[in-house]
């Protein structure tokens, strides 16, 4: 494994965990050249169902685009990487458990609204209020009014 720092090819494992659920193994590296630390994640390889966008357009499914939409939602919130990890691999597995070969991105909102909504109430309403599109202030007041439930 390269380093991502400084591109040297010799890497040591400093620490192997398996996850909770036993899907990916994390391991921790360090460079033997620079000896900075850095972070590898191992998964099966799987085909996971085409994206159907609103539009009609089919895309591949990105585990980096996922992380990417949850980690804005959740930009300067008090959760964890783990615990993000922990809510893409269980929307993963929803999608591989539908076993269809193509699934509308809806579908993946809807899963990512969900655990959104079990990790942080304001990353909720902020993922929630871009992707419901709202037109007026009253749908929003009525999806904080449903959090605060």
């Amino acid at each position: 494994m390269r380093c991502p720092f400084c591109g040297h090819a010799e890497t040591q494992v400093v620490e192997t965990r398996v996850s909770e659920e036993g899907d990916f193994i994390r391991r921790r590296r360090q460079c033997a050249d620079c000896e900075k630390r850095f972070t590898t994640y191992e998964r099966p390889d799987v085909n996971y169902p085409a994206i159907v966008k609103k539009d009609g357009r089919r895309i591949d499914y990105e585990r980096a685009k996922l992380l990417a939409s949850m980690n804005l939602a959740l930009r300067k919130r008090p959760v964890s990487t783990d615990q993000i990890d922990s809510a893409i691999e269980r929307i993963e597995e929803k999608l591989l458990s539908l076993g269809l070969r193509e699934v509308p991105s809806t579908r993946i909102g809807e899963l990512v609204m969900r655990e959104l909504k079990k990790l942080d109430k304001v990353a909720y309403v902020r993922f929630a209020s871009v992707y419901r599109s709202f037109e007026d202030i009253d749908e929003f007041r009525a999806l904080v009014d449903e959090v605060r439930r």
